[in-house]
């Protein structure tokens, strides 16, 4: 039988916040133990001398703190049906107590109200998040409370990333020394063709998960951003300017636009009965600059991070702000090459196919997605205005989940794409183009033929998984059957 709840858990059943997304639920009962529960939320039994003294917020608060995940969003909830007299009054009972300190600073930070003390604060300067549990930011010093704000960004953009196991494992892996391990193992002007080809390749499948078939100047524009991938200052690409200019160089013209959004945008289909499915509705148009501008700030405070936690905030913090109409996915995935490049993740020239791998793993991909959007819309109310335009009816409810996302399961997820992407997809590039020179050299031993008609006969044969085409072969009327039939045996031979 399951105990009675504490912390962040009681909070929620006793402020009626149901809705609210927690990852950590906290129970006291006769034993300690650890239980994942549904949607992975850790259940974790403490025993009856962890319960809070009270039933009352600040002391469940307290527990939260303590033991619970570290949440902005609902922080920011409870705080608003906390009594401010209660919490001047909880802190002065132990005024150098790090968690009573914490709770003056966390409510002042997000509720911008002060508190007016007739006592004094002393203490050493204590850490606001645990860094053995949270990647952390470079601190901001923090007098009144003292305490060191190492949270991720500030109040209009602020997202949270626990340090897991998985993630320190991921993040522990020398990636440089992969790629040096791979070119190692091939000729540099096999190396240097498919990363040349991964380009491209990049290109096309960062449109074909927007289910879009580019133009070829559509195509080269792209080609010829990621080649300048990190060349710009972090202060100009995040700018409005230039990613306006980056939406307008890859979308239809049609679709172009002459700055961030001041329109309610959503994410959703139409359904065969013409009814509209929504499946994330954006934050709204008077939030995107603030959110816009607090992503640079999140930039700026954690440069001292790795390169994959910082592509991973910048890049999905920026799809969920969705700033522009089209374009938002496709410049999500630019972001993520750009800080990749910029941090020195990746040398000049090199590129790591991260699209290509989410084209071809698009399920994990679009639950990586969906995992933040799914509890939004739990909580989310609009409807819309005569014009037909989306109206959020309870904005102030659902501002703060806008603002402080939970970005743990998305730099996993873009950890996890990186290293299989290395191991798997440009190693089998790198395979693909070895035994594809292999093969045109066989043909030309075979048969004195031009390079191109050689080509051909390569792309057809690999299509049809190693027998080429009946229908191609009218195309190609100077080969015999025989010669086809050898052509055959050598691409099973060396592909196999």
């Amino acid at each position: 039988m399951r105990g009675q709840t504490a912390g962040f858990q009681w909070l929620k059943e006793h402020l009626n916040l149901q809705y609210f997304n927690l990852t950590h639920v906290s129970i006291i009962g006769s034993r300690n133990k650890i239980e994942i529960g549904i949607d992975n939320v850790v259940e974790e039994t403490f025993g009856a001398k962890y319960a809070p003294v009270e039933d009352d917020m600040l002391p469940h608060i307290e527990f939260g703190l303590k033991y619970d995940d570290f949440n902005l969003d609902f922080l920011n909830a409870v705080f608003k049906q906390t009594d401010e007299d209660e919490i001047i009054r909880y802190i002065q009972k132990n005024p150098t107590g790090k968690y009573s300190r914490k709770i003056g600073f966390l409510y002042e930070w997000l509720t911008e109200k002060k508190l007016y003390l007739d006592f004094s604060i002393k203490g050493n300067y204590v850490d606001l998040l645990d860094s053995e549990k949270y990647v952390t930011s470079s601190v901001n010093k923090n007098s009144k409370w003292r305490i060191n704000d190492n949270l991720l960004g500030g109040k209009d953009f602020c997202p949270i990333v626990r340090n897991t196991h998985q993630l320190k494992e991921l993040l522990n892996v020398d990636y440089s020394g992969e790629i040096e391990h791979l070119k190692s193992e091939y000729s540099a002007e096999i190396f240097n063709r498919a990363t040349q080809y991964l380009y491209r390749k990049e290109t096309k499948s960062s449109y074909e998960i927007e289910s879009e078939k580019p133009t070829a100047d559509r195509m080269n524009r792209f080609v010829n951003l990621l080649y300048d991938a990190g060349k710009k200052s972090v202060q100009e690409t995040l700018t409005e300017k230039n990613l306006t200019h980056l939406q307008n160089a890859i979308v239809d013209p049609r679709y172009k636009q002459d700055g961030y959004r001041k329109f309610q945008n959503y994410i959703g289909q139409t359904n065969y009965r013409l009814e509209e499915i929504y499946h994330y509705v954006c934050p709204p148009s008077m939030l995107v600059h603030p959110m816009m501008d607090g992503l640079l700030i999140s930039e700026e405070k954690t440069r001292s991070l790795s390169s994959i936690i910082r592509a991973a905030i910048v890049s999905f913090g920026f799809v969920f702000i969705h700033p522009f109409l089209d374009g938002n996915g496709r410049i999500h995935r630019f972001l993520i090459h750009d800080f990749l490049a910029r941090d020195g993740f990746v040398e000049k020239g090199v590129i790591i196919p991260v699209s290509a791998h989410m084209l071809n793993n698009m399920a994990e991909y679009d639950a990586i997605l969906e995992s933040y959007s799914m509890h939004l819309m739990k909580r989310i109310q609009f409807s819309k205005d005569e014009e037909g335009e989306l109206i959020i009816n309870n904005i102030e409810e659902v501002e703060s989940y806008y603002k402080y996302p939970d970005l743990t399961a998305q730099t996993l997820f873009l950890a996890k794409t990186i290293k299989e992407t290395i191991k798997q997809d440009l190693n089998d590039e790198l395979v693909f183009l070895e035994r594809y020179d292999e093969l045109k050299k066989e043909i030309l031993n075979l048969i004195d033929m031009p390079d191109q008609r050689a080509n051909e006969i390569i792309v057809f044969l690999h299509q049809n998984k190693g027998v080429f085409p009946n229908r191609r072969k009218k195309n190609f009327s100077e080969i015999t059957e025989d010669e086809f039939s050898r052509i055959e045996e050598i691409y099973q031979a060396i592909f196999s």
